[in-house]
């Protein structure tokens, strides 16, 4: 007998209604109150969906993130004005082809990182009250980060290592808030790892400081540096 462990990484398709609540509520058509109607019925579709086809883990299908790893430049300031397309730029492939979208040219720090409220609590919250099964939250890696350095960014933390000690540091806060919460399933978004093994994406991560021999040193030390002393805590990865 063979036994199959399945969940979803995280995101799940937005449904059509959300989206043009996203488009009404930037257009200030629709109230916050309305638009977080919208935002908690997809939420609880997602759920729905889950539980209907046998999963026993689940999460929100990231419903209330603009991507996956938005929840960060949402809580935190310091990142500076940008665009959907800071999550969004390099070669993308479908049906037609490969398409290529720039990496914004002013993307970059602004100032000291602050957090002005935890990332995902209010997400994992809702979560937790809604299922009988195992809720997963997610969460960005450190060093998916190093997209929002840039030569400027120096003038605010003179090292790549400054900047990712404060990273971490957010990261691990909110591990604590999530457990207190009574998270027991955290998975870290960290897709760059896989990306290193590409040429051209690797040549983009070296030229932000780092040695791809210390992007799998010290980068996976940060990530340890998070998930340490909370030995409750199953850790999951997305590469």
């Amino acid at each position: 007998m063979i036994t199959v462990h399945a969940d979803v990484v995280g995101s799940l398709l937005r449904p059509p209604e959300l989206l043009q609540a996203q488009r009404k509520l930037a257009a200030g058509t629709i109230s916050a109150n309305q638009f977080q109607e919208v935002e908690d019925r997809a939420v609880d579709d997602a759920i729905a969906l889950q539980e209907e086809v046998g999963l026993e883990v689940l999460t929100d299908g990231e419903m209330r993130r603009q991507s996956f790893q938005r929840q960060m430049t949402a809580a935190v300031s310091g990142f500076g004005e940008f665009t959907l397309d800071a999550f969004l730029w390099g070669e993308w492939y479908d049906e037609q082809g490969a398409h290529k979208k720039a990496r914004p040219a002013r993307l970059g720090l602004v100032e000291k990182l602050k957090r002005r409220r935890f990332l995902s609590a209010d997400e994992f919250a809702y979560l937790k009250a809604k299922t009988t099964r195992t809720p997963k939250i997610t969460l960005p890696s450190p060093g998916l980060w190093a997209n929002f350095w840039s030569e400027r960014s120096r003038e605010i933390y003179p090292t790549l290592d400054a900047f990712f000690a404060d990273i971490v540091q957010i990261l691990r806060d909110e591990v604590r808030e999530l457990v207190r919460l009574g998270a027991a399933y955290i998975q870290f978004d960290a897709p760059h790892y896989g990306l290193l093994l590409d040429p051209k994406s690797r040549g983009f991560y070296e030229r932000q400081g780092w040695s791809l021999k210390k992007w799998l040193s010290t980068g996976i030390e940060f990530e340890n540096a998070v998930m340490e002393g909370f030995p409750d805590v199953t850790f999951g990865f997305h590469v």
